[in-house]
């Protein structure tokens, strides 16, 4: 039976830097309300003269990740992209990547799970390579948040939360089953789909209803009831790190990495205390990037390799929770 790892990766963010300082010039909020609510000093959002997209970010991503892999764009099998800001309502990005890099007709997938996209992603993409259809597989997470945003006083409570960027891995064949994924564990429920939503554009309300309308419509705005997010958040991270550790007889103790999704450091902390984890053995980056959705986890664990915080035989754990709701976790013996 085989089993997969990662074997490239790499991650691209624009050059832009949007400081807490900086939203304050153009909506009713401040620097200390914006860290003490979420962690987060500064964010990167693409300018508007940038010809930077999902897709586009997500093939910078990716060439890093297939060049540190050691393999070239001719050795990839197939490519899973998640995102739920694609630059087209169809099709996805996926194709895109395929065009962009020049690639073999190769097969593409987009998933669409928001905040757990990269973990459905990576789960997708080691079950292709645990049932032998594919050796190497492309897995790229990317946002362009910031020009759906609310940039108002309105839209704070979203609007200075969420980033740009993308991550890419490859994750490739191997026959040594002690090492790699080793195993994910998936979930969702649905009826609270409406806490942490856009609703519109859609098939029931399209542009051309938004823009005859007479009243102000906010739906194409990204809605979230924080408090019952993060309730949630908290309960179901436990939980799912928890199956995914039980499923492979191991414990919070033996957790060398967890990299939750970057939605909020309060989140983090939480589930950082409640295992009782010292800070080196969580990496978060909130701090500098807000949070970029599809894209956080695998910006966040490329961050920790090249600093030198993953090392060889290490458990790692990543975990997710975001609109659908859907959550899930990958355990990694690295």
């Amino acid at each position: 039976m085989y089993n997969s790892k990662i074997t490239g990766l790499g991650f691209y963010v624009p050059d832009n830097v949007v400081t807490n300082n900086d939203l304050s010039k153009i909506m009713d909020t401040n620097d200390e309300w914006i860290q003490e609510r979420t962690g987060i000093k500064e964010r990167r959002w693409i300018p508007k003269n940038s010809e930077d997209t999902s897709a586009t970010m997500g093939a910078k991503a990716a060439k890093i990740a297939i060049e540190r892999s050691g393999l070239t764009k001719d050795d990839i099998d197939f490519i899973v992209f998640a995102t739920l800001s694609p630059d087209y309502y169809f099709p996805g990005c996926g194709v895109q990547i395929q065009a962009m890099l020049d690639m073999k007709t190769v097969g593409a997938i987009d998933i669409r799970n928001q905040c757990s996209g990269f973990i459905y992603a990576l789960s997708t993409a080691d079950q292709f390579i645990k049932t032998g259809m594919y050796k190497n597989i492309l897995v790229i997470g990317a946002e362009y948040h910031s020009n759906g945003l609310d940039k108002t006083t309105r839209g704070r409570g979203v609007s200075v939360i969420f980033g740009d960027g993308a991550g890419a891995c490859v994750l490739s064949r191997t026959e040594d089953n002690n090492k790699g994924i080793l195993s994910s564990h998936l979930h969702s429920e649905g009826k609270y789909a409406d806490k942490l939503i856009v609703k519109s554009p859609s098939i029931k309300h399209w542009v051309p209803e938004i823009i005859a309308s007479t009243e102000e419509d906010t739906s194409y705005f990204p809605y979230m009831d924080g408090t019952f997010v993060f309730k949630n958040a908290v309960v179901r991270f436990s939980e799912v790190i928890m199956e995914g550790l039980k499923t492979n007889n191991l414990s919070p103790s033996d957790i060398d990495m967890l990299i939750p999704h970057q939605a909020n450091l309060r989140i983090s902390q939480f589930i950082q205390k409640k295992f009782q984890l010292k800070d080196e053995q969580v990496y978060n980056n909130i701090m500098n990037y807000g949070n970029t959705t599809a894209a956080s986890i695998i910006i966040a664990l490329t961050e920790a390799y090249e600093k030198g915080k993953i090392k060889d035989n290490d458990l790692v754990v990543l975990a997710a929770f975001g609109s659908g709701f859907t959550w899930g976790s990958v355990i990694i013996r690295w």
